[in-house]
Parts: structure tokens; sequence; C-alpha cells
């Protein structure tokens, strides 16, 4: 079949070697070439490989090449795939970003950006060592024990990553976490910071304990749970939460954005008496949504506290306002 041909069909290239891999990126070094590396065995794959398939009839200029991860493991290791799909953005021969995971619109969004971009690679100077560093810094610190892991803890990518999240939830342990696949820069970066070359890692405070055999050793001689913050018991949580701010409410959505009517018309009260409030999301958190209602004794949201105290809900909030009583409550009156 004459080039030309292929190029006019916009065919996604199947490739079976390592020698093809390097033919093709000498081939393609002026065009942009995807490469998504694939398992037959995941219907993800499949999902992906059509959304390449219609990304290869909208971008002829753009070539598209399918390379099954485990049958050409030469590659897959060279480049450190470990887990399918993972798509590899190349231009010059030089590999220039990187996709980890079924995300078809971030997919299309990298190909279209690439494709558009004359030159390469983009990374250059977006992000100087130092940023990065910076950048690293505030993640590791972003909550007391921070796992830096595959995947989210609903939905660990790894064996590994899915222990590490089973030992700290069966020892209580409060955690924020953060999906290396979701960032290559942070991905990279995190090995380098912390001379650590694996994932998952966990910080505390900023330092790195480790990664999934220390935490193991640590649980086995049980200094895991006087090195890793407990999570607070739910009643804590919640007393803290309602002191959070002077004025609280508990409501479905932010103050950006109501996702009930009540909240709605509650936010627009609030926003007219002049007085700071913070709010909180319920929909995003099911133990303090279920959890608060026994906490008050006040079955349904939202919810307004002051000082820590229930207020009530809309019409109490309305009640007080007709009353003229609204504005001396909020200020911490009784």
């Amino acid at each position: 079949m004459a080039a030309g041909a292929a190029e006019a069909v916009a065919a996604v290239v199947e490739v079976g070697s390592a020698q093809q891999f390097e033919e093709l990126l000498r081939l393609r070094a002026k065009s942009l070439l995807v490469v998504h590396f694939w398992a037959p065995w995941a219907p993800q794959c499949a999902q992906m490989n059509d959304v390449m398939a219609e990304l290869a009839k909208e971008q002829p200029q753009v070539s598209f090449v399918k390379l099954e991860a485990e049958a050409v493991p030469e590659v897959s290791e060279k480049y450190e795939i470990s887990s399918v799909p993972t798509f590899l953005f190349f231009k010059n021969s030089q590999k220039i970003d990187r996709l980890d995971g079924a995300h078809a619109p971030e997919l299309t969004k990298k190909v279209q950006r690439h494709a558009s971009s004359g030159s390469f690679p983009p990374s250059g100077n977006e992000h100087p060592k130092e940023d990065l560093n910076l950048r690293l810094k505030k993640l590791t610190h972003a909550a007391p024990c921070m796992l830096f892991m595959k995947g989210t803890p609903q939905e660990p990518r790894c064996g590994f990553s899915k222990q590490m999240v089973e030992i700290l939830n069966k020892h209580s342990i409060q955690f924020g976490s953060f999906d290396v696949f979701s960032d290559a820069e942070v991905r990279q970066g995190l090995k380098t910071y912390s001379n650590w070359p694996t994932y998952p890692q966990l910080y505390v405070s900023g330092e790195l304990i480790g990664g999934l055999d220390i935490i193991k050793e640590l649980e086995a001689s049980d200094e895991l749970d006087t090195i890793c913050p407990k999570a607070p018991k739910l009643e804590e949580r919640l007393k803290v939460l309602t002191n959070k701010a002077s004025v609280m409410l508990f409501m479905k959505g932010n103050k950006q954005e109501a996702k009930c009517g009540f909240s709605k018309q509650i936010l627009e009260i609030l926003n007219n008496t002049g007085v700071e409030y913070e709010t909180f999301d319920i929909l995003e958190d099911e133990e303090v949504r279920q959890g608060l209602k026994t906490y008050s004794n006040w079955p349904t949201y939202p919810q307004l506290y002051v000082k820590g105290e229930l207020v009530g809900g809309l019409d109490i909030v309305k009640e007080l306002r007709d009353n003229g009583e609204l504005l001396p409550v909020l200020k911490g009156g009784n």
C-alpha cells in the first residue's frame, strides 16, 4: 500500500516490534506521533482505540499508533508503561507528553494542542525546575498525611496502591491523596524530589515515610499509629466543622452554585445581610450529610449554625428575617 493512501484513510497503525516502533519514530519525526499502549483484555482500551480512530479522521496530519504493551515489553519498559491504557506523544522522535488512563476528552485536548503547536517540546519553560520543586513541596504538605498513588482511594489503579489504602483505612488514618497518573510532571519529579523511585509514597508533615514495604513494617511493629494522624471521630469532626466559621451554612452545593431551591433561597437571604459566612457542601461528603442530621437532631438541609449552635433551616431563617431578628442572631446574639 502506498504511503499516500495510508495517510488518506488516516488509519491507526499497529506496531508489533521494538524495531518497527523505532523505525516509525524516525519516519514520522516531522509530525505529531500518538502511541496507544493497550491490552486486548482491558475493555477501556477498546473504547480508547475507537476514540483514536475518530481522532485519526479529524487530524489526518497526526500519526496514530497502537502498541500492545505486553507484546512489546522492551518499548513498554523503556517508557515506564505500568498500566493500560497509556498514551505517549512524540515530536522530532522525542517524547513530549503522556496521558495515563481512559480519558477521551483529555486525549482529544492534548492531540489538538500538540498538533497545532508547530514546535516541540512545550514543557521547556512552562514550569522551571524551581517551580516544580515548590509545587511538590506544597503537594507533600497539602494534608498532614499525604499519599501519592496510582489512581484514587476509591479506585486504586495498581495492587500496591490498593494495599496501601487498605492499611491506612484499617487504622482509621486520615489522609489526602494525589493521583500520579493525573500529572506526568509530578509523577516523574517526585521520584527525584524524594529520591524514591516507585509509587505509592506516603508523606507525613511533608516528610517522606516510604512506600508499601515500609508502611507494612511500621504496621507490624505498631509504630504506624504513632506516626500518622488518626481520622477524628465523626462527632469531633462535626464539632470542628460547625465551628469552622462564626456563621456556617451546611447546604447542597456552595456559595457559587446552590444545588437545590432551598439552599438557593437561604444564600440569597444571607447575602442580603452582608454578614460573612462559610459553606459546606453536604453532597461532597456522605458521612457529614448523614451524621449532621443526628448530631443536630435536624433531618433536612440547609442547616445554619452560628458559633457552633444550630439556628435552623430555611423556614426559621425566613421567620427571623421577617421579624428583624436575623442580623442580631448572625452577629452572635441569642
